[in-house]
């Protein structure tokens, strides 16, 4: 299997299998993404104990690679510190926007993402919702 396919199989197999695909209650932040050109919606929930996301979720709907992306997210993100967390999401977007380093995990199978620029906000939308939760804002706002 090639890394490229590879990186489909894991793309797909988290859009048909989402992982962490719930809402969760109670939670400390939840914020909405939309976006409006290709009607992707999702919505994240973050848990914070002892320093770290305890628990991260998400519902919603949209493309294989949003869907992917956030059920990526959810388990990457678990466990993790708030600043870990605000790290990753630089990194994934640089990797995506600025072609930066690629991300470790099966993360890297967004990488691919970056020669699709129409798709970027897709892959990105998540993310962009997980940092409003973080924020405290009901709603996140894409670059």
């Amino acid at each position: 299997m090639t890394p490229h396919e590879l990186s489909e199989e894991i793309i797909l197999d988290h859009h048909r299998r989402p992982r962490n695909f719930r809402a969760l209650d109670p939670c400390h932040g939840a914020a909405q993404g939309v976006n409006p050109s290709c009607g992707d919606a999702v919505k994240v929930y973050v848990r914070r104990k002892d320093g770290t996301l305890d628990d991260v979720s998400f519902t919603g709907q949209g493309c294989a690679i949003s869907r992917a992306s956030a059920s990526l997210m959810t388990l990457r993100c678990k466990g993790q510190s708030e600043s870990e967390v605000r790290n990753l999401s630089q990194r994934v977007r640089a990797m995506l926007v600025a072609g930066g380093p690629e991300v470790d995990g099966d993360l890297i199978a967004l990488a691919g993402v970056r020669n699709f620029p129409a798709r970027v906000k897709c892959a990105l939308l998540p993310w962009h919702a997980l940092e409003a939760a973080l924020d405290g804002r009901s709603e996140a706002t894409s670059e």
